[in-house]
């Protein structure tokens, strides 16, 4: 039996440019209560969070709107939720001693992207041309800097050196793009 709650969440990446999906997969500890459950968001370019209280074992599906970045048609049109770092913190009663906080480095659209890229290549069951592998290996080496930008912000906590390499993958992605589009 654990003497004290053990808070935690999942982020997990999505396909869908227009939510934001958290849920609380913490452990609570028996005969303790549970009060105040708060959730905090802090968006990219944002210093004040958006609040929303929760119930334990939440499963939350945010819009545009939740995030407090989209403020008008909110229920009719979904904007996209922007790439980027969101510090996510939640915590119980007393709030002040137990929480926990993450930053999570949001790539969805750039994710997106990269798989257009790549279904958009003329690729069968052989061995591709030399034109293809060489876009192939700029797609491998794209993934592996965003992959090296979320393992920056969300392990070694180091959002700016995070940021540092998302940008220069996005600069990449959008380079490869720009010699494509003839063929796209």
């Amino acid at each position: 039996m654990a003497s004290k709650h053990q808070l935690s969440l999942e982020l997990p990446e999505s396909n869908n440019i227009k939510v934001f999906r958290v849920f609380d997969t913490s452990i609570y500890a028996d005969g303790m209560t549970i009060d105040c459950g708060t959730l905090r968001i802090t968006s990219p370019g944002f210093n004040l969070p958006v609040s929303l209280e929760t119930l334990p074992n939440f499963n939350l599906v945010l819009s545009a709107c939740s995030l407090g970045l989209q403020r008008t048609a909110c229920g009719e049109n979904f904007q996209n939720i922007p790439d980027g770092i969101y510090v996510i913190n939640y915590s119980v009663s007393p709030n002040s001693s137990v929480f926990v906080e993450y930053n999570h480095l949001r790539t969805t659209q750039t994710m997106n992207q990269y798989y257009n890229i790549l279904a958009s290549l003329e690729l069968a069951a052989c061995d591709p041309e030399p034109e293809i592998k060489d876009k192939l290996a700029e797609l491998r080496m794209i993934k592996s800097f965003i992959e090296a930008a979320k393992g920056k912000v969300e392990y070694a906590h180091e959002p700016e050196a995070g940021m540092e390499l998302f940008s220069y993958a996005k600069k990449r992605l959008s380079k490869l793009v720009s010699s494509m589009a003839c063929y796209t």
